[in-house]
C-alpha cells in the first residue's frame, strides 16, 4: 500500500475528544478552540427531509436565529432545501426582530412546488433508455427546471452577506467529502478549485445522488483550474479531470464535518428515516443491496446521533439535535407543541424518495420540523424563547 492510499487520523490525548462524531486528521489542530458562531447541519432523507428541514428553518426564522447562522452544511435531501435558501438569501427581507418576512415566498413555496413532482422514477427510466444522459444528469435537469434555473455556486451569498452554504457530496475515488461552496469546491486529497462556476442544480444533484439508483454524478473538470497551493497528494489525473461523486450522506449522513470542526455551536436537523422491520426482505441482488444500504445508513446515523449528544453533554460543543424520529416528550418541555409520538413516527416512515408528497403530508412534515426544532432550541439553546402560538399549518397538525 502506498503512502497516498493512507488517510491518517489523529488521536487526541483527551479521550473525550475521540468520541466526537467527525473524523479528525493529522493536519487538524485538535487543541484549537472552535470559532464562536452558530452552524446548522441539514441531513439527507429525500423529500421527507427536505420538507422537515423547511419546518425547522421556519422556526429558526420566527425565533430570530436564522439570520445569525454563519454556516449551513447539507447533504442529500437537506441540500435541496439549503440550495433554495442559499439562492434566495440576498432577497430575504429581515425586520427589526431579525425575522425574514418573505421566507414563505422564497423558500417554503418553491420547495412545496417541487414536492408536488416525482423526479426520481422518471429519471431512472429515462436514464436506462437514453445512453447519452445519466440518471444523475436527469435529476439535475429537474432541479434546474423546478428550482435553480442556470444559477451557479457564485449566486450563493458571500461570507459577508450571509452564512456560507456548503453542499456536500462523496468523492467515490478518494473516499472523502467533496464540498461545493461559493469560495471553493474540492476535497483535501485532490485540492481545491477557487470560485467555481458549477451550476447549483448539478451540485445539489451530486449531493442527493442516492446509490444505487441516482448515482453517480460525474464532473468533467480542467486540471489547470485546481489551485496548486492546495495540492492534496492526489492533484493528478484522472482525479483532477473527472470526479465521480455520490450522495453526500454516504460519507457524512448528517452534514456535520464541514461545521463541527470549525464552530462552537452546532444545530443538527436530522430528517433521515430508519430501517423498519421487514419480515420478507427482497432477495434479488438489487432489492437486497438497497435494503442493506438502508441498514448501514441507519446504523451509522444512530452512532453519530449518540456521539453528537454525548459531545453536547461533555461540553465539547454547544447546540442541540432534533430528528424526524425524535420523541418530543424526551425534551421534558412542559409546554412543547402537541406531537404524539405514534403520529410523528408515521411521518418518519415517509419513503426516502424524490417522489410526490400529498399536500396534507407536506404540511404535517413541515409542522413536525417546526415543532421539534422549537422543543430542541427552547430546551437546550434559549429557554427564554416564547412558545409559538400555533403550527405553521394549524389545520394539519402532525
Amino acid at each position: 500500500m502506498s503512502n497516498q492510499d493512507v488517510q491518517p487520523e489523529s488521536v487526541s490525548p483527551n479521550p473525550a475528544e475521540n468520541l466526537q462524531p467527525v473524523r479528525f486528521l493529522e493536519t487538524d489542530d485538535r487543541l484549537a478552540h472552535p470559532t464562536p458562531g452558530v452552524a446548522l447541519c441539514l441531513s439527507g432523507g429525500g423529500y421527507r427531509a427536505m420538507l422537515f428541514h423547511v419546518g425547522a428553518l421556519w422556526r429558526l426564522n420566527d425565533a430570530g436565529l436564522l439570520r445569525g447562522l454563519v454556516r449551513i452544511s447539507s447533504v442529500s435531501g437537506g441540500s435541496i432545501t439549503a440550495g433554495v435558501l442559499g439562492l434566495a438569501w440576498n432577497k430575504l427581507q429581515f425586520d427589526a426582530n431579525n425575522t425574514a418576512t418573505n421566507l414563505n415566498e422564497l423558500l417554503v413555496h418553491p420547495v412545496r412546488r417541487l414536492a408536488n413532482e416525482t423526479i426520481d422514477q422518471g429519471a431512472i427510466i429515462k436514464g436506462m433508455l437514453l445512453p447519452w444522459k445519466s440518471v444523475a444528469d436527469l435529476v439535475a435537469d429537474a432541479y434546474r427546471r423546478h428550482l435553480f434555473g442556470n444559477a451557479t455556486l457564485q449566486d450563493l451569498p458571500s461570507d459577508n452577506e450571509g452564512p456560507r452554504f456548503v453542499i456536500n457530496a462523496t468523492n467515490v475515488q478518494t473516499n472523502v467529502l467533496w464540498r461545493f461552496s461559493k469560495p471553493f469546491m474540492g476535497d483535501y486529497r485532490v485540492g481545491l478549485i477557487r470560485n467555481p462556476k458549477v451550476e447549483l442544480a448539478v451540485a445539489v444533484g451530486a449531493s442527493s445522488a442516492f446509490p444505487p439508483f441516482l448515482s453517480p454524478t460525474v464532473l468533467k473538470l480542467n486540471p489547470a483550474d485546481f489551485d496548486p497551493t492546495t495540492d492534496g497528494k492526489l492533484q493528478i489525473e484522472p482525479y483532477t479531470s473527472e470526479v465521480v461523486l455520490t450522495d453526500g450522506g454516504v460519507y457524512d449522513n448528517l452534514g456535520l464535518e464541514t461545521a463541527w470542526k470549525t464552530y462552537e455551536t452546532i444545530l443538527v436537523s436530522d430528517g433521515g428515516g430508519g430501517a423498519s422491520d421487514e419480515p420478507r426482505p427482497k432477495r434479488r441482488w438489487l432489492g437486497h443491496i438497497y435494503r442493506v444500504l438502508h441498514l448501514l445508513d441507519t446504523q451509522v446515523r444512530s452512532l453519530r446521533k449518540r456521539q453528537i449528544i454525548g459531545s453536547y453533554q461533555l461540553k465539547l460543543r454547544l447546540g442541540t439535535y432534533w430528528g424526524v424520529r425524535t420523541n418530543i416528550a424526551d425534551y421534558k418541555l412542559p409546554d412543547a407543541m402537541p406531537c404524539p409520538f405514534e403520529k410523528t413516527l408515521l411521518l418518519a416512515k415517509t419513503p426516502t424518495r424524490l417522489k410526490r408528497v400529498e399536500p396534507l403530508l407536506q404540511e404535517r412534515l413541515i409542522n413536525w420540523g417546526f415543532a421539534v426544532c422549537d422543543a430542541a432550541i427552547r430546551t437546550h439553546l434559549d429557554p427564554a424563547l416564547a412558545k409559538p402560538q400555533d403550527f405553521p399549518y394549524p389545520g394539519a397538525g402532525v
